[in-house]
């Protein structure tokens, strides 16, 4: 296979939901800065080599405001992460004070006193899938459901101080917002979410709590600079990103461990020795979603023999740039004793995901405690036969499985 001179069209498609398509293979190696037509119908480059993704990632010269946004290519017809977002002028200062206000609520201290919690968050969850399991005329009870969608929802909703009796409408507000498939409908769950966030804010100011909302709500209020649409619109990325991402990277690190029953045997071998390594894994190797992270060339831009013009969409492949064999031995092995430790799955530089030590501490505690209680777990579906969600963090519907 080789690269034609054509542009090529996202998004490629996938053998399944736990392998990329091979063509990024291909672009790795001749083409790791190429140009692409989004599935909005919009030009862009996609780059595809961890070392051009990583520098990317980390370079101001690129962001997320458009100097010109009504002329800004688009990704998808989602309603997140489909264009620029923020102000071109501001971006950089926006950026720092809401990781000054952000960085105290999610240290790595602070989430390592959220363990006991999520503990008893998993083991409530286990004990419930026990109790279905048994009582299941085929004994398969949906681990997605569960397990996978209900301990991340619960943790955010008590880190940002969101009524956990309202997971469903703001999972449902998720869903249609991230879903390219359905046009304008993901624009009006953009502003269902946006309303109800207002909502939620502005009880907050009236009776505010030990949560990140209300200390977002303090912070606007008493920051001119700070407006007041940009907060809420930050509740909102949180909320959502808070729990999809995780939601998402529990459903492919089981199907990655029940796939390759070696791995999961060496796990509940030695849960507590194998997690942290096995959870680095799936973090690199789990690829939520088919596009990439959308960036603007803020100036002329040269990468890897292209160059990038002030104001052109980039779409950095986290999930290709995982999979570089330039970096990683047999890229494409799900392998928790690889010598490589270094991945992009948090991100880089400056964007470095403000969540990854809250993500990580579930992540650990759900799959040691599956490992330890449930060893004899197996997947009740073949892979194929799942169906993938059509958003931007993709991820399966369900995990039906059995022991």
């Amino acid at each position: 296979m080789s690269v034609t001179a054509e542009r090529q069209q996202l998004p490629f498609p996938r053998p399944n939901v736990l392998d990329l398509a091979p063509l990024y293979d291909v672009l790795r190696r001749e083409a790791p800065v190429t140009p692409v037509t989004t599935p909005a119908g919009d030009p862009a480059w996609l780059v595809t080599r961890f070392e051009e993704v990583r520098d990317l990632l980390g370079d101001k010269r690129l962001g997320r405001s458009h100097p010109d946004p009504d002329r800004a290519s688009r990704l998808t017809s989602a309603a997140v992460l489909d264009g620029p977002t923020g102000n071109y002028d501001t971006e950089e200062a926006d950026h720092t004070r809401m990781r000054r206000l952000l960085t105290p609520a999610f240290s790595a201290k602070r989430m390592r006193m959220l363990s006991d919690h999520v503990q008893h968050l998993v083991d409530r969850c286990v004990d419930r899938l026990v109790t279905d399991h048994a009582a299941a005329p085929d004994r398969v009870v949906d681990l997605h459901a569960g397990l996978a969608f209900p301990v991340p929802v619960a943790v955010i909703c008590r880190l940002l101080g969101v009524p956990e009796s309202d997971r469903e409408l703001f999972a449902s507000l998720s869903n249609r917002m991230s879903d390219y498939a359905i046009g304008d409908e993901a624009h009006r769950a953009r502003d269902e979410f946006n309303a109800y966030m207002t909502r939620l804010a502005e009880t907050k100011r009236a009776r505010p709590g030990e949560d990140v909302i209300s200390d977002l709500v303090r912070a606007q209020s008493t920051d001119a600079d700070y407006d007041y649409a940009d907060m809420i619109q930050l509740c909102v990325g949180l909320l959502f990103a808070g729990h999809e991402t995780t939601v998402n990277r529990i459903g492919l690190g089981t199907l990655f461990l029940l796939t390759r029953l070696d791995q999961w045997q060496a796990l509940t071998a030695d849960p507590d020795g194998r997690v942290n390594a096995t959870v680095e894994e799936i973090m690199r190797l789990g690829a939520p979603g088919d596009l990439g992270l959308l960036r603007y060339a803020h100036t002329d831009v040269d990468v890897a023999g292209v160059t990038i013009r002030r104001g052109d969409a980039v779409v950095l492949s986290v999930n290709s740039a995982n999979r570089d064999a330039s970096v990683y031995t047999d890229a494409e092995t799900f392998d928790p004793d690889r010598p490589e430790r270094t991945h992009l799955g948090f991100g880089h530089g400056v964007h470095f995901c403000i969540g990854a030590s809250l993500a990580r501490v579930e992540l650990r505690i759900v799959f040691a405690t599956l490992a330890r209680r449930l060893p004899g777990l197996r997947l009740a579906k073949e892979l194929d036969e799942l169906e993938v969600r059509t958003t931007l963090t993709g991820g399966v519907t369900e995990l039906p499985v059995t022991w």
